[in-house]
């Protein structure tokens, strides 16, 4: 075997293996490093605690042990304590390093103490109390050196394996403990576990400074200013934080309570030796156990259910198990006489079992969404305190337990029924506690990623119309007085009269103006007159045209009898020309014939005027004109004016008057950039009347792209419950870079009218519908990829070899393969596009603000960013493809991605040849983008792919320049007869880049026919 074959096998076994234990190669290193120091440190422990637990019960008996238990717990808080005082006082790296170190010389100290009988009694009490303030400290800061080192979606893969370092641990130091009782003694195990933590010890100081740059090297400070973002993030992470402590708490409580009645019935039954003995083997026979659950279940069982799912199966056990168990074991006569101590063995091999598996690989998660300035410290006090706290509560519930069994004379079994009972109660309370947890999780990771938004508020107008009014006569700035009137039209357009009429003579003149087109957009009213007749008795070089016109529009709309004589004064030529417009289109809706003859001829004369402001005042004054007349014969010129201003003026005067002979000059006002938008805006205010056309316009695959869209939005901001039923039935049926024009669309509407995701469930399954479907073209778009990816160097290989004689354009190996990089790199653009399309179809059934977040996280390059939208996503999506969604949305290899959706059977894959490959792609011309349909047919010309006649004729026709110029080019080389019969109906193509390449053709094929 050559050594490349041989490092080809070594990488097959180790992606196999890694692909078992749900791990990935890019943190496989970071793990075993983790593992390893887990591993030997825990050993380490496992033989000081079965030592020292069977010297105590030796020296002192069970009945001490809710003593040791409450100084266990005042002991851990202030070794917790004193932990993160060293964070502040030194870099993390370091105190995590050399925490192990520190903690030894005390145990050997009182280890050596024990040849002292003076010292002995007092040494094994201490004994007991530091090697639990030894295993409390270490596993706060294996998970503090975990979250560090991995993101929020690594550690759900990386720390139960993590984790199964103690169950290795129960495993070879519960089945070696018997060996090395035999042969080093009861008091001496200690100093052989020291050898193994120191070990443990030098493995994490070197994970620390290989992964220094996962550590912050400063130490951490108080900081005496908060930023704002931290302002509104306090309030949720304290509450989040009590929580935390009192869940941690109550699982230390239920531990305590467990063990004590666990080690209770030992001391029933053995000796201190037989005690110590029978630890061992209990802890090695419930390692193995955890070990094989740890491998291959833990994992992928915190994946896919969920982190809380996970944490309550303990809380669970005991609640339910417990007592069954006892019931059960006093049935059967083989266990009637000990059934509580069968019983309570089981129930603690099931917690041994699910809290060093599922519990502890998945409690590190707990802190992931408060923000990582403060994690450590949080994580230190919920989680080190609050097991420290919950070991004393216990203690103190057993204590006062059995002074009410001796205060009552309480039988032995009752006295343990009562345990049983403070425990399932504990237990239930832990369930309750943990169903409250999981939604402020979700939340505090919304707000973390900085993406919360507030929601649309209920306004009581009157309230608002007294700011209004108090703020337009304060002296407040004009911007504030403009947002007051804003706010105030919108919420409510019809009053706003009633409160800016009386205001308006002493506003300045810009908010005049602004005023006065708010007055003037609702109903007229004569009781405002006399404030808006005023603005006319000040000349309009004081003021402004713009607000004399409007003035004078609202006086002669408002009153019920006008002196339109008095309107013929302003036609002259020496008038403003918006003065004149106004007056003439006044005239035309209200005069008499002579005077519609003469306001007639005057805005003929301004819509000729060589002046571009004559023309669009004029054109504007006709917008609110009822009969155009002969004016209407004045358009077709004024659409093609040489003034874009102009131009658009004459759209939104065909949309105002509702003109439908130029309705089309409306839709082909949406091809130009220029007057795109207005030609949209003025589409909408036509309403239903252009619903049909605008369908027909968004559907056609032939219109340009930026056609579609623009016709969609128009359809979506026109009212009614018909466009949203529209916008979904089309989105149903619309394919690729369509439905994302429908869905940005539909989004819109939601946000404008205030509909909550919430009201859309009956959408969820039309969606969860599309989701699937956009799923299984990306797993057409992965088996592409990976096809061409995979057989890219065989096929060139292969052209090179072939002769072509029939086609005489022939590319180098070199530029086929180029050709098929660009493809394989124009696919994963599609992906990228197809991804951003899933997130827009979960914004339309779940919570808008969770999905801006989650959105906002997968797009950023941060892992820990992706991996929190990641998470969010995960807590917040019910479809029952989610596994896959979010195997999708990670970013991962096309391969790993395509073997995720083949196992979920979203797709079949098998492998094809490029040609094959190459043509099947073709097939889904509607869901690929411009630029993956262009560079199909490139790679098609390059290496000599036949094509379906059909796809070609459809590419031909393709709205976009550069596919039809790809079809053309493949056309040219693989049939150039069809071409030659072709080209002349390509030669009127509008694009001049094709038009070109039509006559350069034509000229080619003209020469080679000649000669």
């Amino acid at each position: 075997m050559t050594q490349n074959q041989e490092l080809a096998l070594h990488h097959r076994i180790q992606t196999k293996l890694l692909a078992s234990l749900n791990l990935r190669s890019e943190e496989s290193d970071r793990t075993w490093l983790m593992l390893a120091f887990y591993t030997l440190t825990s050993i380490g422990l496992r033989w000081a605690e079965d030592s020292t637990v069977a010297m105590f019960i030796d020296q002192y008996g069970s009945r001490w042990l809710p003593w040791i238990y409450i100084a266990s717990a005042m002991l851990g808080m202030l070794l917790v304590f004193l932990y993160s005082r060293l964070q502040k006082l030194f870099s993390l790296r370091w105190v995590i390093a050399f925490l192990a170190p520190c903690m030894l010389l005390p145990l050997v100290l009182l280890c050596l103490s024990l040849e002292y009988s003076s010292l002995a009694v007092i040494s094994i009490f201490l004994l007991r109390l530091w090697v639990d303030g030894f295993y409390i400290l270490n596993d706060l800061n294996t998970s503090i050196a975990a979250n560090q080192l991995f993101n929020i979606r690594e550690i759900k893969r990386a720390y139960p394996i993590v984790s199964s370092g103690i169950i290795i641990a129960d495993i070879f130091g519960g089945f070696s403990l018997p060996l090395l009782l035999s042969i080093f003694g009861l008091k001496n195990i200690i100093l052989v576990s020291v050898i193994s933590i120191l070990l443990g010890a030098s493995i994490l100081l070197y994970l620390s400074q290989k992964y220094r740059s996962y550590f912050p090297e400063s130490a951490r400070k108080t900081k005496t200013t908060v930023p704002i973002s931290t302002r509104h993030l306090s309030t949720p992470i304290k509450r989040y934080s009590r929580l935390l402590f009192a869940f941690f708490a109550l699982l230390q409580i239920i531990w305590v309570l467990v063990d004590f009645q666990y080690l209770t019935q030992l001391e029933q039954s053995f000796s201190n030796i037989q005690i110590a003995s029978f630890l061992g083997i209990f802890g090695g026979i419930t390692g193995l156990c955890e070990l094989l659950m740890q491998l291959f279940v833990s994992s992928r069982f915190i994946e896919k259910f969920g982190v809380f799912f996970a944490i309550a199966s303990l809380p669970v056990t005991v609640a339910v198990f417990l007592p069954i168990t006892l019931i059960v074991t006093d049935i059967f006569p083989i266990t009637q006489n000990f059934h509580f101590f069968w019983g309570l063995v089981f129930v603690k091999f099931l917690d041994e079992l699910l809290r060093y598996t599922l519990v502890i690989g998945s409690s590190p998660l707990l802190f992931q969404p408060i923000p990582e300035r403060i994690r450590n410290y949080v994580q230190t006090l919920s989680g080190g305190i609050a097991e420290s706290f919950g070991a004393g509560f216990a203690g103190l519930i057993i204590v006062v337990s059995l002074l009410l069994v001796s205060q009552f004379n309480l039988s032995v079994n009752l006295e343990n029924w009562l345990l049983v009972g403070i425990s399932i109660g504990i237990a239930i309370a832990c369930l309750a506690l943990l169903w409250i947890l999981r939604s402020h999780y979700v939340n505090l990771l919304v707000l973390s990623a900085g993406q919360g938004q507030l929601g649309d508020g209920d306004f009581d107008v009157r309230l608002l119309k007294q700011a209004v009014v108090k703020a337009l006569k304060e002296n407040s700035s004009e911007l504030d007085k403009r947002s007051y009137v804003e706010l105030l039209t919108k919420i409510d357009p019809v009053g706003a009269g009633e409160i800016l009429a009386p205001l308006v003579v002493n506003l300045p003149v810009d908010l005049q103006k602004f005023c006065l087109e708010a007055i003037l957009a609702g109903e007229t009213n004569a009781s405002y007159l006399p404030q808006i007749r005023s603005l006319l008795k000040v000349s309009y070089q004081e003021t402004s045209p713009e607000i004399f016109a409007l003035a004078l529009r609202y006086v002669w709309l408002a009153e019920t009898n006008p002196d339109l004589n008095q309107l013929e004064q302003f036609l002259q030529p020496q008038q403003h020309s918006l003065i004149r417009a106004t007056a003439a289109s006044l005239l035309l809706r209200q005069g008499t014939p002579k005077q519609k003859v003469d306001a007639t001829k005057c805005l003929q004369v301004m819509l000729r005027s060589i002046q571009e402001r004559d023309r669009i005042n004029a054109v504007k004054a006709l917008n609110s004109s009822i009969y155009l007349q002969t004016l209407r014969l004045e358009i077709p010129d004024l659409l093609q004016d040489e003034s874009l201003r102009v131009r658009c003026a004459v759209l939104e005067m065909i949309a105002a008057t509702r003109l439908e002979d130029y309705y089309p000059a409306l839709f082909a006002g949406l091809n130009y950039r220029s007057t795109r938008l207005t030609a949209m805006e003025c589409l909408v205010k036509l309403d239903s009347e252009v619903l049909p056309t605008l369908i027909n316009v968004a559907t056609n695959l032939y219109k340009p792209e930026v056609v579609r869209k623009y016709a969609w939005r128009a359809i979506s901001q026109i009212p009614g419950t018909e466009t949203i039923d529209i916008l979904w039935d089309n989105l149903e049926t619309s394919r690729g870079v369509n439905r994302d024009y429908i869905l940005h669309s539909l989004l819109k509407r939601h946000q404008k009218e205030g509909i909550s995701n919430f009201e859309n469930k009956s959408y969820e399954s039309k969606v969860e519908k599309l989701v699937e479907e956009e799923l299984r073209f990306l797993g057409e778009v992965y088996s592409a990829y990976v096809d061409l990816k995979q057989q890219e160097h065989q096929y060139t290989q292969y052209l090179g070899e072939k002769s072509y004689e029939l086609i005489k354009t022939n590319q180098s190996k070199q530029e086929v393969s180029e050709i098929c990089q660009i493809l394989q790199q124009s696919l994963l653009i599609l992906e990228a596009d197809v991804r951003e399309r899933l997130l827009l179809l979960l914004k339309l059934v779940y919570p808008l603000e969770k999905m801006q977040a989650a959105s906002f996280n997968l797009r950023s390059t941060s892992p820990a960013n992706l991996a929190r939208g990641l998470e969010i996503l995960e807590h917040t999506v019910t479809f029952e493809c989610k596994p896959v969604l979010l195997n999708i949305l990670d970013k991962r290899e096309p391969s790993k991605k395509l073997r995720e959706v083949v196992e979920a059977k979203i797709v079949e894959y098998q492998q094809m040849e490029i040609r094959h490959r190459t043509r099947k792609l073709l097939t889904f011309d509607k869901e690929l983008s411009d630029w993956s349909l262009a560079c199909c047919f490139h790679f098609a010309q390059a290496a000599h792919i036949r094509l379906n006649i059909s796809e070609i004729l459809t590419s031909l026709r393709h709205p976009t320049v550069f596919v039809r110029e790809a079809a053309i080019c493949y056309l040219n080389t693989a049939s150039p007869r069809i071409l030659l019969e072709l080209l002349p109906q390509l030669e009127d193509d509008p694009h001049p880049v094709i038009a070109s390449q039509v006559r350069e053709l034509l000229k080619t094929h003209k020469q080679y026919s000649h000669n």
